[in-house]
């Protein structure tokens, strides 16, 4: 299967076509600090983790310890559904504001209870400056840098997704979320993570079902029964759209239910829609998904 390497890096990579271009502007931040944070216990990380700004959205890196951070909806409007959200950063860092809080808080407000995962990442230089600057080597494609993003998805990233699952589902009744409505949606390098959960197929850790958002379409393993998946990438995405739609072929040749949207315009990491193109508001076509799908039985 073609690669994070192969395929540069994610949303810490080579930079998208010119109008979705990101900047090289960097600032300090301070952590969120969102009530409820839990720990996971799966082990540690990196020992300094730096939480910053880049061209004004949060990010964090060198993950110190994984957690799970929840978005509960108001008890009137909730439907029982359930999403842990994996931010994507190409396994070097995570965009946890873009493709973390804000899905989390839609999903919230929409009646669905939301969990943004902060799982390990790859280690990148302790100091910010050379950080930021290698960052910009690896995006570029130009000078040196001890980093690159891995072939696949990490082991450690790999057992914080499945940690996060099943602390949803053995805490269902205490979120009131149904375990057979309760899913993962990841984003970019979050779409590898949320694939990889679902092929591992462990027993205590199956997502009822799964949404890689703007990841690779090539083929994955399948379980014995695959579940619902809703899968979606823009047509000019510079890293993933030339892949073929392997991925989707193998949930129809399975017989499990599929809904992809190839959008043509958004480039890559959109988070929740760029505006003026075709990827604006393409979560309300999630939400209608996980209806048809029977999810959101509790109401909307």
């Amino acid at each position: 299967m073609r690669g994070l390497l192969a395929a540069t890096a994610l949303t810490l990579a080579l930079p998208a076509q010119a109008q979705y271009e990101p900047g090289f502007r960097f600032s300090e931040a301070a952590r969120a600090d969102y009530p409820g944070e839990i720990v996971l216990g799966t082990g540690p990380g990196q020992p300094q983790e730096e939480w910053f700004r880049q061209d004004g959205a949060l990010q964090v890196r060198n993950t110190r310890q994984a957690t799970l951070t929840p978005f509960l909806p108001n008890p009137k409007s909730a439907t029982g559904a359930a999403v842990i959200v994996a931010p994507g950063g190409g396994f070097l860092g995570l965009a946890i504001e873009d493709e973390g809080f804000r899905v989390a808080r839609w999903l919230a407000d929409h009646g669905i209870a939301a969990f943004v995962l902060k799982y390990r990442v790859l280690p990148t230089p302790a100091d910010p400056a050379t950080f930021r600057r290698e960052l910009v080597a690896v995006r570029t494609g130009q000078g040196p840098a001890s980093f690159r993003p891995p072939a696949d998805t990490p082991p450690e990233a790999l057992a914080d997704g499945q940690a996060a699952l099943r602390h949803v589902l053995m805490h269902a009744s205490e979120y009131r979320v149904d375990p057979k409505r309760t899913g993962m949606m990841g984003f970019s390098a979050g779409a590898f993570l949320t694939l990889s959960v679902m092929s591992a197929d462990a027993p205590d850790a199956r997502p009822a079902f799964v949404a890689p958002i703007y990841g690779r379409q090539a083929a994955v393993p399948m379980p014995a029964k695959a579940p619902p998946m809703f899968a979606l990438i823009a047509a000019d995405d510079p890293l993933f759209a030339r892949d073929g739609f392997a991925l989707i072929e193998g949930w129809r040749k399975a017989g499990a239910p599929v809904e992809f949207h190839f959008l043509q315009t958004g480039g890559h990491g959109f988070g929740l829609g760029r505006a003026g193109t075709s990827s604006s508001d393409w979560i309300y076509g999630f939400h209608r998904w996980l209806d048809v799908n029977g999810m959101l039985r509790g109401g909307s």
